[in-house]
């Protein structure tokens, strides 16, 4: 896919893959960045802005725990654009004394900013089809027990989503899905876990191979640019040590 003069809706677009993302989606020449996020940065889109002045870089307020507030935030965004031809969920927290809230953002937000985004794509009712890509771990395709609530919330996403890239839905709306499955990326949220150690149990197990590969927020983004640019419907894709490969299930 050619991102050029393509409108984007980025959910989580100021956290440390998300803004790095935009930044890369913007140098590729997108028309129009509609970022949802649950608090406004002005620095930040001021940032965005200055990379592409062509483009309409725009902030709507998201809270990923409530559905109606969901629905309308699509639907301003919807307002704004004419149409969407990428959207990116991205939001996602890791604090396993929260789990009801893990679950709310990190899967119930994904599933219901996904259906809001279908409704207003899906070629067979008015829409113009697109892409929409989920993001959620390496943990969600291989278990950690430090984390085992997070772990639980990305296998969802994983599920979810290649559920909806089934291609008889495929060929009806027009909508591919992809999904993406980070390794250990230098964030902010990464580095307040190594302060708070907001683990399962009070005890962690050592780190499995992947997760000690960690990367950038960076590489990252240049990785999940490079994903959408190039990945097929229904593909999972894991991002490690700045590199970007594919990742086929084992047939039952």
């Amino acid at each position: 896919m050619d991102l050029k003069n393509k409108n984007v809706i980025y959910v989580g677009g100021f956290g440390g893959i998300g803004f790095c993302s935009c930044k890369c989606l913007l140098e590729q020449g997108v028309a129009n960045l509609g970022i949802l996020d649950v608090f406004e940065d002005n620095e930040k889109i001021g940032t965005l802005q200055a990379l592409n002045k062509a483009a309409n870089v725009f902030y709507i307020k998201i809270d990923l725990t409530d559905v109606d507030n969901i629905e309308h935030a699509f639907t301003a965004a919807h307002d704004t654009m004419g149409r969407f031809d990428i959207v990116v969920n991205g939001s996602g927290i890791m604090n396993e004394h929260e789990i009801e809230r893990t679950i709310k953002i990190n899967l119930l937000g994904v599933i219901y900013s996904t259906f809001a985004a279908l409704r207003l794509m899906d070629k067979s009712k008015g829409g113009h089809g697109g892409v929409i890509v989920n993001i959620s771990s390496i943990v969600g395709l291989d278990a950690y027990g430090a984390y085992a609530t997070y772990t639980a919330s990305k296998y969802g996403v994983n599920g979810f989503t290649r559920a909806l890239s089934d291609p008889y839905y495929y060929s009806q709306t027009d909508v591919s899905f992809i999904t993406i499955c980070p390794s250990t990326t230098e964030t902010a949220m990464i580095a307040s876990l190594r302060m708070d150690a907001v683990t399962t149990f009070d005890r962690m197990p050592p780190l499995p191979k992947l997760l000690c590969n960690n990367q950038s927020a960076e590489e990252c983004a240049h990785s999940l640019v490079t994903a959408i640019k190039t990945a097929k419907n229904g593909s999972v894709w894991i991002l490690t040590s700045g590199t970007l490969r594919e990742y086929n299930y084992p047939d039952i």
